[in-house]
């Protein structure tokens, strides 16, 4: 019986599977060019887009604006950095920045800890889940809806005035507001890797702890606090990080509080200078890479 051309394989085809077949065996037999072939597109887009604007951040902060011209001069200089170092007004701004996110830090953390243990330890496994999914809700909501939520709730004769007294009772607009909204809107960042820690923790350990007598703040300081530092340093990662950079909230609820973000935002629109922008922008970049450098050791990064 004759045999259908449709049946026979393509020349093409067939000469093409042995380079593939031979390309395949010579890529499993090296794992490392395999490895390396994977990573080849998120390495390149890591470095051009992420290390490389990073890069031109730094040597743009090193370039300074010509007062009579407005035009950007191209040699390298410190004197955007010795400006924000020597003036008092950058170096207050820098420092109330470093305390703004080092306070909400603190306020989440102390939130969190309880909510935590509580979802981990003592609600029910099946009510975990949902808990989870009501700490996870409120970051489904737009950043800008909830910013001027909060900016409805604090405004003269809203709700907070109200609760506390009347019209002008309440904190208002200005630095507590600030430190308030964005402890709120990072909460969940600083809840979920506490939450995973003490997740890990067996519950066999607290009833051993019990069972020899320690009551709740021995085991909480022998059994519990070494397990869950790392988890609050990745939380604190986040909580200081989104705060020290941020300057949205700020503008909506801070009132004439400035912080390092708001400084940028200025020095790039209305003062049009942007290596001093610039400048500005890399001590948020400096501090944080001094903080993962001093907690690397902890354990913390392992918890992200």
């Amino acid at each position: 019986m004759a045999t259908s051309t449709l049946d026979r394989p393509a020349g093409g085809t067939t000469a093409l599977r042995g380079p593939v077949r031979r390309l395949s065996a010579w890529l499993h037999r090296h794992a490392g060019v395999r490895l390396a072939a994977l990573l080849t597109a998120p390495l390149f887009w890591l470095v051009v887009a992420y290390l490389g604007s990073l890069a031109v951040l730094f040597v743009s902060a090193l370039w300074t604006v010509n007062g009579f011209t407005g035009e950007v001069v191209r040699q390298p200089t410190l004197d955007n950095f010795r400006t924000i170092v020597t003036d008092e007004v950058y170096r207050t701004v820098a420092l109330r920045s470093v305390g703004v996110a080092a306070g909400v830090t603190v306020i989440d953390t102390l939130i969190a800890l309880p909510m935590a243990f509580y979802m981990a330890k003592v609600a029910k496994p099946r009510h975990r889940r949902w808990l989870v999914v009501a700490i996870l809700t409120p970051l489904w909501a737009s950043y800008l809806v909830k910013a001027y939520a909060w900016r409805v709730l604090l405004a003269n004769g809203g709700p907070v005035d109200w609760l506390f007294g009347g019209p002008g009772s309440g904190p208002g607009y200005g630095l507590g507001a600030t430190v308030l909204v964005l402890a709120y809107l990072w909460l969940p960042y600083m809840i979920l890797p506490i939450y995973a820690g003490l997740e890990r923790l067996p519950d066999s350990l607290l009833e051993a702890s019990a069972d020899l007598g320690a009551r709740a703040g021995r085991t909480f300081r022998a059994v519990v606090l070494p397990v869950v530092v790392p988890s609050v340093i990745a939380g604190s990662i986040f909580t200081f990080s989104l705060s020290l950079g941020d300057y949205i909230t700020v503008q909506i609820v801070g009132g004439k509080t400035q912080l390092i973000g708001n400084l940028v935002y200025v020095n790039i629109g209305a003062a049009n200078n942007l290596p001093f922008a610039a400048a500005l922008a890399t001590i948020p970049v400096l501090i944080m890479v001094v903080y993962l450098v001093a907690v690397r050791r902890s354990g913390a990064l392992e918890e992200l």
